[in-house]
Parts: structure tokens; C-alpha cells; sequence
């Protein structure tokens, strides 16, 4: 697949898939609801066809059609009884969740993936899973992940390092373990579950520093309607601020201040964007973004910014690439061990032109001050953020970008590349 300039700038009115984040959970507590939960505007990536396949396997019913999943929980038994292997496909998030909702049931299942997410760590979310009773077994920290779950007792769990995927693996076990569970981070990651489970009549205090739930509750179905989700606007809106003369709306993107850190960014950069139509939906604010294009310098990404930006920081990257000045992201290690190493994969901007430094845990780029990046070929090693970042560094390189394995953007958002081709870019095969 190969990404050029267009003739002119991207222009129009857009949407984006469904937030990604939010239909994982919402697939999950509606398994352990019990009735009939709807989740609307379903983004159906690979991500959550592997969640969807799970809460299957531990015995809900979900139907899906069009962007609609009805799942009818099974209320507390949700997997006792099961068994055998769940696939996870790529999908950390589906493994991670999927582990603590199946700590709590009587059940012995195997989580398993591909051969990208058993290269992933998972003895981050094992150990407090054990540590609240349940048998939960890694191959050398990594998948395939063996959970035989039962009664759990509550912990009070400090993080090592803030994730939003362990946090709510954590409080998902905790729906079914005795006793009150808190979890404790030093800085705040993403906070869907906790802003989830009032909807399903669970009741979440939070703390100084964390956050506290009562086990035992029962969960009620709900109706669930996604915003757009934040990490797949965040491409299209570095696009339309690189490419000279664009000015593109985002309709109903979600705004969670502990998901939109890349607009904090990107506003300090000097990049004008507009949040308009503000409201709130089953907890999750949302907004139209209004995007232009716009001269940008250069900052630096700090650790503390870093549980806010993760999914973003690949197109951070070349919004940096393209600013007056030099950059610095620092604190990212975590980048190396998601689908990709994207910190190795970003060492690719080398090719377009970029001057571009990797440490263990950051990035130095040294911007162009808006010149246009030089063509090249780079290879996504299968990782759809990388892709999409790319995707975009094509659309302001001289001669474009030729991207190795493109499809692996299904992963988050099918279609990404006929909506950057119906914006106005210039996409072929």
C-alpha cells in the first residue's frame, strides 16, 4: 500500500470506528450482567471480534449485526464450567480483561494468541490475579495464559507501572471476590471501566491515587453507545494539521480528558483544533473536533504524559518530524512490548529523512520545520498503529510512502485507508 501527497489539502466532515477501548468492556460486564446489554456503534476490528469470541466461550450469547452486539449475560455463573482454549488473536486487551474475568468463575480456560501477542508480557496482571486466589499459570511470563478461577478474596494492589489493562482486570475479578479490592496508581490510566460500571449498577469509588469497588454486586444490562474512538481520530487529526490547507471535522469523538493527552500535545505544539459540541453519553464525554492545518513546534513528552498518549505517540512521532526544533519522548518503554516494538519500528522515519534517535524508553527527532519528508519504503511488522502513523507520513513524504503489510489496520479501524483516500489523500495499492 503507498501513501502520497494529495493534489490539496484533506477537507470534509468524518467519523471514525466506534471506541475500541470501551467495546472491550462493554462486551465483558455485559457477559457478566444479567439481560440483555447493547452496545452500539460497534467498531468491529479483529481487537474486539476476539473479545466477542470470549464472552462466547465463558458462556454468554452475543448476537452482531451491522455495528449493533446484543449480549445476553450470564449473570455471575459467567464461566463456571468452562473449558478449553479462548483465542485471543492479537488482541492484549481481550487476554488481559478476559484473565480477570475468568479468575472469578469455576472454570479452568487457556488464553492464547498469535505468534505477536505470546510475545507479550503477562505476569503484570497474573500476579495480583494470584494473589486474590486465583491459579493462574504463564509460559515464562508470557501467553499461553492457563487461569482455573474460584472464589476470590480482595486486594489492595499497588501498580508497578500504571495500565489500564491491568487495573481493569483487576476490577473486573473484583466484581466476583469478597471483600473491598483498591488499585493504586502513580499516575492515572485510561479510566473507561471505571466509568462504565455505574451503568451496569455497580457503584466505584475513587481515591487518592486509585480507586476502590465492593465485590458481590450484581450487574443489570444496559444499552451502551460508543463514542468514536479517540486513539483512530488522533491519525486523521495529525493529518489534516500537516497537510497545507486542510480543515476536516470530527463528528462524536470521544473526549475522556484521560484519552485525549495527544490533544494537550498537539495544542502545546501549537496546533489549532477546536472541540466543539461537547456532551456526555453513558459516562464518556464526546465532541466534534475541528482540525486545520498548522505550523508546529517542537516539545517534549514527559513520563507523567506518557499512560494518556501511549496509542498515540506513533503519530506524535511524525507530527514531530515535521515541526520547527527537536522533540523528546522519554518514559515509553511500554512501547517496546505492545504489538510491535514501535520504538524500533519508529527508527523507520530514518528512511523518509527523519533524523530520528532511539533510546531504551524514548525518542529524539529532530523536526524538518514543515519541509516534506523524503519517500521511502517501511514495513509495519503487523502493528496497526504503526501503519496508520506511517499512512500519514506518507501524505506529506515527496514521492509518498510504500507501507509492507497495510491490512494489519483492521485491527482498529477497518476502512482507514478509504477514509483517508475520501478526505482526499492519495492512496493506491
Amino acid at each position: 500500500m503507498s501513501v502520497g501527497p494529495p493534489a490539496q489539502g484533506l477537507r470534509g466532515t468524518a467519523t471514525v470506528p466506534g471506541d475500541k477501548s470501551i467495546a472491550h468492556r462493554a462486551l465483558l460486564l455485559g457477559a457478566l450482567a444479567e439481560g440483555m446489554t447493547r452496545v452500539e456503534n460497534f467498531p468491529a476490528g479483529a481487537d474486539t471480534l476476539s473479545t466477542l469470541g470470549a464472552v462466547r466461550a465463558l458462556g454468554a450469547r452475543a448476537d452482531h449485526a451491522s455495528d449493533v452486539v446484543v449480549v445476553d449475560g450470564a449473570g455471575p455463573a459467567l464461566g463456571d464450567g468452562a473449558r478449553g482454549t479462548i483465542d485471543c488473536g492479537n488482541s492484549g486487551t481481550t487476554m488481559r480483561l478476559g484473565a480477570g474475568l475468568a479468575a472469578g468463575a469455576h472454570g479452568t480456560v487457556v488464553l492464547d494468541g498469535d505468534a505477536s501477542l505470546r510475545r507479550r508480557p503477562m505476569e503484570r496482571v497474573a500476579e495480583p490475579l494470584r494473589r486474590m486466589g486465583a491459579d493462574v499459570a504463564t509460559a515464562d511470563g508470557r501467553p499461553p495464559v492457563t487461569i482455573r478461577g474460584g472464589a476470590l478474596t480482595a486486594i489492595d494492589w499497588t501498580m508497578p507501572v500504571s495500565s489500564a489493562q491491568v487495573k481493569s482486570a483487576i476490577l473486573l475479578a473484583a466484581l466476583r471476590a469478597r471483600g473491598t479490592t483498591r488499585v493504586r496508581e502513580a499516575v492515572a490510566s485510561r479510566d473507561h471501566t471505571e466509568r462504565l460500571l455505574p451503568s451496569f449498577g455497580v457503584s466505584v469509588t475513587r481515591e487518592p491515587g486509585g480507586v476502590a469497588l465492593v465485590g458481590g454486586a450484581r450487574l443489570r444490562a444496559t444499552t451502551v453507545p460508543l463514542p468514536g474512538d479517540a486513539s483512530s481520530a488522533a491519525f486523521l487529526v495529525v493529518a489534516a494539521l500537516l497537510v497545507p490547507g486542510s480543515e476536516l471535522r470530527l463528528t462524536d469523538v470521544g473526549v475522556n480528558p484521560t484519552r485525549t493527552g495527544y490533544l494537550r500535545v498537539l495544542r502545546r505544539m501549537g496546533a489549532a483544533i477546536e472541540v466543539v459540541d461537547e456532551r456526555e453519553d453513558a459516562g464518556e464525554p464526546r465532541a466534534t473536533l475541528v482540525v486545520r492545518a498548522t505550523p508546529l513546534r517542537a516539545t517534549s513528552i514527559e513520563p507523567p504524559e506518557v499512560p494518556a498518549t501511549i496509542d498515540e505517540l506513533p503519530v506524535l512521532a511524525v507530527a514531530a518530524a515535521l515541526s520547527e526544533g527537536e522533540t523528546r519522548i522519554a518514559g515509553a518503554g511500554e512501547l517496546r512490548v505492545k504489538e510491535s516494538d514501535r520504538l524500533a519500528a519508529l527508527g523507520q522515519l530514518t528512511r523518509l529523512g527523519v533524523d530520528v534517535r532511539t533510546s531504551p524508553d524514548g525518542l529524539v527527532i529532530r523536526g524538518s520545520g514543515g519541509r516534506p519528508l523524503s519517500g521511502g519504503q517501511v514495513a509495519s511488522g503487523g502493528d496497526h498503529r504503526i501503519a496508520m502513523a506511517f499512512a500519514v507520513a506518507g501524505l506529506v513524504a515527496t514521492g509518498g510512502v510504500a507501507i509492507a503489510d497495510p491490512d494489519c489496520v483492521a485491527v482498529s479501524f477497518p476502512g482507514f485507508f478509504d477514509r483517508l483516500a475520501a478526505l482526499g489523500g492519495k492512496v493506491g495499492a
